[in-house]
């Protein structure tokens, strides 16, 4: 888009670069954001490298290209969010702080101060949603997480504040009389991130999982009989709960699923009631008189567990993660006296260990998720049409056409696939460059429709074939 604004006066697009491709930052010379990925042949691999990009070397001069990622959309008006102060207590965006005017700008105010002509405005709230979604609905920060850049509480922004802050912004932009072009917010679950890994990913011919399968289910049987028997008793859907691994076909993954009744201490209750649970404590290697014991572990294991289902979304974060043991979960059974070997099978991420809700978004947190970016839609839809000076591109149609059948570009068929799909980059989020391309062609089409140009016709559009969809480590 620069380069076609600059045939008609639009002068240089100065960007605040990282200094290399390995991506990531330092902080005062320590490592604060991981490198980028690239295939390593099966997947996404960390380039191992180490990053240059020291956040605390300020750049000088002003910038056209203001897009801070991790920005929400109330983040363009905060003042000090380039602080470099803030950084380290996470207050400030650190590629923010790389390139602000002084400690106590805004974003909107660095871009204002440039008295611009033509803007854009590229899925703002998108960030609003995208760093609950990575953090699997927990809300919890997620500075560190490679495939999340997101600074401070990782909640979903209010949708009334969210209309305030889109409709502000976007006054503030035209108010002299500068044209621009803004975004519909995707849905974000339909990203790779979220798509990639299966809810079933058990294989049973996996020889680190399959020959243990009988041994699983007999352990589990005796707690689907708890189930079945808590049912019996008046508790609903219990049996719903209960796990089975196949021998002959891919299982479920086992998951936390904190929308669920905490049965913990029913499932307790029925254990210590049982005469026969000593024996099967004994069956564990362990003393008959450690059955309080287990039965106090297997109620605050299992109280809200069961095995995922195809509703339920497990992030790209989760596949390295899943059938390890769980080092912390380990050391906490150890020091409960259960013996190693026993500590060790009872905390089997997925299998015996449940994953936790940051490796899961629920169908509850994705509703969450779907209600918000819906809110958003209509305030950017409804700002965008008042104001004549506006056009729209549509980029959460475009990404459901990807998702589904996929959309075409040039000579591509884009879709939302990891790796193959061409659209999505390889953290499953962000897109590739011919994805960006892509977009660039978007914004211009919208252009062509608003404001009476002809850049679609004139064939002056990024061509896809120039654009890669990965890089190698040594570029």
């Amino acid at each position: 888009m620069a380069q076609q604004f600059a045939k008609v006066g639009g002068g240089n697009f100065v960007q605040p670069l990282m200094n290399d491709n390995n991506g990531g930052l330092l902080f005062m010379g320590t490592p604060i954001q991981s490198p980028r990925f690239f295939f390593d042949g099966a997947g996404p691999a960390t380039l191992p490298a180490s990053p240059t990009t020291e956040v605390t070397n300020v750049l000088s001069g002003s910038f056209n290209n203001m897009g801070i990622p991790g920005a929400k959309s109330f983040h363009f008006l905060a003042n000090g969010y380039g602080s470099l102060a803030g950084v380290p207590i996470q207050a400030a965006n650190p590629y923010f702080a790389r390139m602000a005017s002084n400690s106590n700008a805004s974003i909107l105010e660095d871009a204002l101060a440039q008295g611009p002509t033509f803007f854009t405005l590229s899925e703002v709230g998108g960030n609003d949603v995208l760093g609950y979604a990575l953090s699997g609905g927990t809300g919890m920060d997620q500075t560190g997480n490679p495939n999340a850049m997101s600074y401070g509480p990782a909640d979903i922004t209010d949708p009334g504040l969210f209309g305030q802050v889109f409709g502000g912004l976007v006054a503030a932009m035209t108010q002299n009389g500068a044209k621009g072009v803004v975004t519909t917010v995707p849905d974000i679950t339909s990203l790779a991130n979220f798509t990639t890994i299966p809810h079933d990913p058990l294989d049973p011919t996996n020889p680190s999982f399959g020959p243990l399968i009988p041994t699983l289910n007999g352990i589990f049987g005796q707690l689907n009989l708890v189930y079945a028997f808590l049912e019996s008793q008046g508790v609903p859907n219990a049996t719903e709960r209960s796990i089975v691994f196949a021998e002959d076909a891919a299982s479920a993954v086992v998951i936390k699923d904190e929308s669920l009744a905490d049965l913990a201490a029913n499932i307790t209750g029925v254990f210590l009631a049982n005469p026969a649970f000593p024996f099967f404590v004994e069956s564990l290697g362990l003393p008959a008189a450690a059955a309080p014991l287990v039965a106090d572990l297997l109620g605050t294991t299992y109280g809200q567990t069961r095995q995922a289902t195809s509703d339920d979304l497990l992030l790209l974060a989760s596949l390295p993660v899943i059938g390890t043991v769980n080092e912390a979960a380990v050391g906490a059974l150890l020091g409960q006296n259960i013996p190693l070997e026993v500590a060790g099978q009872f905390s089997v991420e997925g299998i015996t260990l449940p994953l936790a809700d940051q490796w899961v978004l629920l169908p509850s947190e994705q509703a969450e998720i779907a209600a918000a970016t819906s809110a958003y839609n209509a305030t950017i839809e409804s700002v965008a049409n008042s104001n004549p000076n506006v056009a729209l591109a549509d980029l959460r149609a475009v990404l459901e056409q990807a998702a589904t059948s996929g959309y075409s570009y040039d000579d591509y068929t884009m879709t939302t696939d990891l790796v193959f799909g061409g659209l999505i980059s390889l953290d499953g989020v962000h897109l590739t460059a011919r994805g960006y391309g892509l977009m660039a062609r978007e914004f211009l089409s919208a252009i062509d429709g608003a404001f009476g140009s002809n850049f679609i016709e004139a064939g002056a559009t990024p061509d896809a074939g120039d654009l890669p969809t990965n890089y190698p480590p040594g570029i």
